[in-house]
């Protein structure tokens, strides 16, 4: 069964969408292939998700592509999850170009081998006239990280006298995450069934809409996307208010 974008309102789109894209081994395990044949078979559902997220009219889709703790999965795991993200992005580069996607990396991207940092950093440089969509993949991604690194780089600035402790609010800090030139999260997505952020954009979410379906990764399709947009435009976003004052506020 497709999906059918007539059901989505265009006007009530999350303008950011985040997907912890899990369940790639398990799929495997289930058809009794090896752990890399999930993920290789996640790396369709990415490019189904992004074509989707891009037609309907999303702004920014992050992609939680590699955890700080998957550093500890077996070696052989790790070497060919980053053969697998290399060739993605040799693939993809000439899709986002023609399409209008500009790519974005969020993460310790030093930590990364030089053969992907050098396709990334070549991906972020050719698309950055792109403004159509923003596809960000988060790699060695540490949502507490991001957070320790804000406040690092803060306190820095404090010492050297550019900022004052009293100038610092939550925008200041906003303004210091990886994702400060993204739109608010609005819409975080889990697939494999667990119900955990699992270090993800711990600061981002706070006001997103949470959406967790038990299908793995490889399985998630254009359909089970529809139904994460249209549940999340159900939904009554409240951000604190009554729905008095909501309403009195769209009058």
């Amino acid at each position: 069964m497709e999906s059918d974008i007539k059901d989505i309102d265009s006007s009530r789109l999350p303008k950011h969408v985040g997907i912890i894209m899990d369940g790639n081994g398990r799929w495997a395990k289930r058809k009794s292939l090896p752990r890399i044949s999930g993920h290789r078979a996640g790396v369709k559902a990415v490019q189904s998700a992004v074509e989707f997220a891009r037609k309907i009219g999303i702004s920014a889709l992050t992609l939680y592509s590699f955890s700080s703790e998957n550093w500890n999965r077996p070696k052989r795991e790790i070497d060919s999850l980053m053969d697998i993200l290399s060739e993605f992005l040799e693939k993809e580069l000439n899709r986002m170009l023609a399409e209008g996607i500009r790519f974005n990396c969020i993460g310790q991207i030093e930590d990364l081998p030089d053969f992907v940092q050098r396709i990334i950093l070549r991906s972020i440089d050719e698309t950055a006239d792109r403004n159509d969509m923003v596809l960000t993949l988060a790699l060695s991604y540490s949502g507490r990280m991001e957070i320790t690194n804000a406040a690092k780089s803060i306190a820095k600035k404090v010492s050297v006298g550019e900022i004052t402790i009293s100038e610092i609010d939550e925008s200041t800090i906003q303004e210091h995450l990886y994702t400060a030139d993204l739109p608010e999260l609005d819409l975080l997505i889990r697939t494999g069934g667990d119900l955990r952020l699992s270090n993800y954009m711990l600061w981002q979410v706070a006001y997103a809409e949470l959406f967790f379906t038990e299908l793995s990764w490889p399985d998630f399709t254009d359909l089970e996307f529809q139904k994460a947009i249209l549940a999340f435009q159900k939904r009554i976003r409240k951000f604190g208010l009554t729905e008095e004052q909501l309403l009195s506020k769209k009058v």
